[in-house]
């Protein structure tokens, strides 16, 4: 029994795209960047706030506080499609280390249930508690948005030292990790950004990536927020836009991929 509690803003049933197999994907509140391009702008602000219901326009309050077992209650809702289909539950957000305690409590109960887990991470996080948590972590997502530290900061607000410094531990560990590059014009989607991405990974000895081409899919959202989406007229991208992109990474010995 755990009585610790968080705030989450979903739970997401049969989620095929968060990780191996059929899972159930946990949605934390919080997170320390302010990538002007997120998806998932409801997600960024710890407390509870004020929403617009995409449907019907009336006003509803995004994120609840929840307990441990609360979430493991709901989760275990759907074991049996897990064994079926190798799935699992996944911690998403928002970034589940501005909940660390929570976000760990979570995957402690999960695993004490035999429950494969996965989490959904910018790595930004002290590197003593990212080695903490991975520990109770079958499957990693995470991302890595620039490679020069001052322009990360520019955009997302904070630096990557630490995320590299993560994101290479995972690695080093041997942890079963799918590690993306948001594409996103005018910020790294150059040629000489892919050199300088594969060049860093080559030194760390990461040997794939996916990309993630630039979308609007959030745009609506920060509407429903009252918030200004600063990307509306910047032109989406898709993988052919990036086939020589990608061949740059193919071409330091990177599996790259879409």
């Amino acid at each position: 029994m755990s009585t610790t509690k968080g705030i989450i803003f979903n739970i997401q049933h049969f989620s095929i795209h968060d990780g191996p197999g059929i899972r159930t994907t946990v949605f934390l509140k919080g997170c320390p960047l302010r990538c002007p391009w997120c998806s998932n702008p409801e997600s960024q602000r710890l407390r509870p706030e004020p929403m617009l219901d995409a449907t019907t326009k009336l006003p509803i309050t995004m994120g609840e506080e929840k307990s441990v077992d609360d979430i493991i209650e709901e989760v275990l809702k759907d074991k049996d499609f897990y064994e079926e289909s190798g799935g699992g539950m996944t911690l998403s957000g928002g970034e589940i280390f501005a909940q660390f305690h929570f976000a760990k409590a979570i995957l402690q109960a999960a695993k004490a249930k035999g429950i494969h887990t996965a989490i959904e991470t910018t790595a930004f996080v002290s590197h003593e508690k990212f080695v903490d948590l991975i520990q109770y972590v079958d499957f990693i997502y995470t991302d890595l948005k620039h490679y020069h530290s001052l322009k990360h900061r520019t955009v997302t607000g904070v630096e990557n030292q630490l995320i590299i410094k993560n994101i290479h531990y995972a690695f080093s560990k041997g942890k079963e990790i799918v590690l993306r590059i948001p594409v996103i014009p005018d910020f790294n989607d150059s040629l000489e950004d892919a050199k300088e991405f594969a060049t860093l990974f080559n030194q760390l000895q990461i040997d794939q990536v996916q990309l993630l081409p630039f979308h609007q899919f959030g745009e609506n959202k920060y509407q429903l927020l009252n918030r200004t989406y600063t990307m509306n007229k910047v032109k989406a991208l898709h993988p052919e836009d990036l086939y020589e992109y990608q061949h740059v990474f193919l071409n330091h010995g990177i599996n790259c991929y879409f």
